[in-house]
């Protein structure tokens, strides 16, 4: 199954807390700390790989995390970093962030890589907190959350030529024809489903072909394969236009023409501007002369050029294959659309980080809150003055206690910090 698109979670892993140790030394107030830093968490890392052709293992699997990092140990020893996990993804595919909306990358190499989700940082042991006045911290940092988010993959097909066509006028003959690719080839009166590629093999060089799920009207909206055909056509430099010319399903050629032209320029008018080459399929089975010389002179008006090919009994097919190398070695790149991009620099920054605000609940409680102020919250201990004191001291630098005093604190109140409560003393 040929799956183009995926939503999945990722988390990257948590930062290890740092430890609170002591090294046993005589006459050492309780033996002078030691406590080693955790590590880091590890990060979610997207690889663009060329022999991957499908998102088919999102369908199963929606939830990705890497490795929280280790507590830090005694004896100033760090705890390990968590392993990084490397998520593949074929080339071509667009990772968008859910929440904005925005691109993160265009994996349009081999080898690509985006670090989509940073992990949590390792927090520092107490070692890091020994001063002149506090000898034996009996506290340490905790370490930081990783990230959460949702994306989006979508692949976009990297071919360089895509096969145009209503369903059953010999793309996938046509393909079968010209590469090794051995797609499912059948008298349907509708589409494949599933876009297939082949490699050319042609004067000492190649390039890849794609015969993309054709189309009906109104695919510019969604109908039948609607999307997901039109936007594996983006990437082409050429598209090779083939019509059935001999009528023996009924179909009026230069109507057919018309019509894919015309999706093509409502979905995307940028995409009638590629190269576009006119395979006139099935002449070995044309009945009517006249309609054949009508044909070739309408598209001699569209300036087109016509190659008269039949796909099944491989005639024509060489002649054909030449011009498309031909408009590939001139093709010249289309100037890109600008796209806003997620900024992965900025992602790591937060305004609000060291910001601590206070309100009053329904209960009557106040409560603080603050991303920092969790993590200090979370590294206190609470059997050691100096710890307490040092969290105290940030919730007054932060205007925390201010905030709360202007709300109408008193003493007896109840003050709330992450799960606990606390009941308020003036000093």
């Amino acid at each position: 199954m040929f799956v183009d698109k995926a939503e999945i979670s990722i988390a990257s892993g948590k930062g290890g807390n740092g430890a609170v140790t002591f090294r046993k030394e005589p006459f050492v107030p309780e033996g002078g700390p030691n406590g080693g830093d955790g590590g880091d968490g590890g990060s979610i890392i997207f690889v663009a790989d060329r022999n991957l052709r499908t998102l088919m293992d999102f369908k199963y699997k929606r939830k990705y995390e890497a490795e929280n990092g280790q507590d830090g140990m005694k004896k100033n020893r760090f705890g390990k970093k968590g392993e990084d996990l490397y998520i593949k993804v074929p080339v071509g595919t667009l990772i968008y962030d859910k929440e904005t909306g925005l691109l993160m990358k265009d994996m349009i190499h081999d080898g690509d890589e985006l670090v989509a989700a940073k992990g949590g940082r390792g927090g520092r042991g107490n070692v890091h907190f020994k001063s002149s006045v506090r000898r034996a911290p009996n506290f340490a940092e905790a370490g930081t959350p990783g990230k959460e988010r949702t994306v989006i993959l979508e692949l976009k097909l990297i071919a360089d030529v895509g096969l145009l066509g209503f369903p059953n006028v010999g793309k996938s003959t046509l393909l079968s024809a010209a590469t090794s690719a051995k797609p499912k080839i059948a008298n349907y009166h509708f589409t494949t489903i599933d876009p297939n590629l082949g490699v050319v093999n042609i004067h000492d060089t190649s390039f890849v072909m794609a015969d993309i799920a054709g189309i009906i009207e109104g695919a510019h909206e969604g109908l039948g394969l609607g999307f997901r055909f039109l936007k594996h056509i983006e990437r082409t430099k050429v598209l090779v236009h083939v019509i059935d010319v001999s009528g023996s399903e009924g179909r009026d050629p230069i109507e057919d023409y018309i019509k894919i032209n015309e999706e093509l320029v409502q979905y995307d008018p940028q995409l009638a501007k590629k190269p576009q080459i006119i395979a006139a399929n099935k002449m070995d089975m044309v009945y009517d002369e006249d309609k054949l010389n009508e044909f070739m002179e309408f598209m001699d008006k569209e300036g087109r050029k016509v190659f008269q090919i039949s796909a099944a009994g491989r005639q024509g097919i060489m002649e054909l294959l030449n011009e498309v190398l031909h408009q590939i070695e001139s093709y010249e790149p289309e100037e890109e659309t600008q796209v806003e991009l997620f900024d992965l620099e900025m992602d790591d920054y937060d305004p609000d980080y060291r910001t601590v605000t206070a309100y009053k609940d329904e209960d009557g409680v106040f409560v603080l809150e603050g991303k920092q102020l969790s993590k200090i919250f979370n590294s206190t201990n609470f059997n050691d003055m100096g710890s307490v004191r040092y969290l105290y001291r940030y919730i007054v630098e932060k205007g925390g206690m201010d905030q709360m005093l202007e709300l109408g604190l008193e003493e007896g109140d109840t003050v709330r910090i992450e799960d606990y409560e606390f009941e308020y003393y003036e000093d």
